[in-house]
Order: structure tokens, then sequence, then C-alpha cells
């Protein structure tokens, strides 16, 4: 097989492009609502926000870059680090989880962390939520954000 030239190299680039940025959806989940109602209220490139079933911890929807998911920041309100995944294990409390630190050395960068159950009538879910950066919200900001985007989506 010969070598791409450019526009091949572009035309692959674009595809590998949106393969990272697909959504997980299904279980009947209102995907687009819940991207422009998470969107409009915590969107952010560094933003992942994770629903999954609360009995199975089985993902139903994420919203933001793959690699927002599963990258590894400062836990904040615990030692070491988590992932949005891991972080989802925490969700399953009554009150939830608002969480907030530095995530480097000089504190110009920071996490913000919310976990918590869905308010929801029809289903019984759970979310995880993270944000990485100059601009990150606090967690506990998060959870209210989240709170109203949920519901404006049909949640």
């Amino acid at each position: 097989m010969g070598e791409l030239n450019a526009a091949g190299r572009a035309a692959l680039a674009l595809a590998l492009g949106l393969a990272a940025c697909a959504k997980a959806s299904g279980g009947g989940l209102p995907s687009d609502a819940l991207d422009q109602a998470i969107g409009a209220s915590i969107g952010d490139p560094t933003t992942c926000v994770i629903i999954a079933e609360r009995s199975s911890h089985k993902v139903l929807y994420t919203y933001g870059q793959h690699f927002n998911c599963v990258r590894g920041l400062p836990a904040c309100d615990r030692p070491g680090i988590l992932t949005a995944q891991q972080a989802l294990t925490l969700a399953d409390t009554p009150d939830g989880r608002g969480a907030s630190c530095p995530s480097n050395a000089d504190h110009s960068r920071n996490v913000g962390w919310a976990e918590g159950r869905v308010a929801s009538s029809k289903r019984d879910l759970i979310y995880s939520a993270v944000m990485e950066g100059d601009r990150a919200l606090p967690g506990q900001e998060m959870i209210g954000r989240l709170t109203d985007a949920f519901s404006s989506a049909g949640l």
C-alpha cells in the first residue's frame, strides 16, 4: 500500500478526530438534549460528564473527549488521583460529591469534581463530571449547574 498524499492524510486526521470526539450514548437517554444542556451550563474543552445506571454503573452517556474522561487528576478531597470513570463510584451517595483544588504546583490551573445521583423520576441514574484548567468551575457550582442541565434535557 502506498503512502498517503496530503489530502489523504488530512482526511485520515479528520476521521480520527471525529472518532475521538464520539460520545457514548444509548439506553434511551436524550443525547442531543444532554449535549446542548451540558454544553450551555458547564461546556468547556476540558469537561467530561458520564451518566450511568445506578445499579450496574453501565455508562449510558458521555460528554466530552475521551482523553478528559480517562486522564488522572488530583482527587482534591482524598489522597491520590482519579479519573471521571473511577469517580463514578463516589456518585452513589445521598448528597453526592463536589470537590475542587489546584491541579498544578503554581496554582494556575484547577480541577473541579462533581458526582451524584441524577434527580429523575424516570430512571435511577448517577453521574460523574470533571473539569480541569484555568477556567474550571468549583465542584459545588458544577453540581448546581448539572442538576439544572439534566432537568432541562428531560431526565
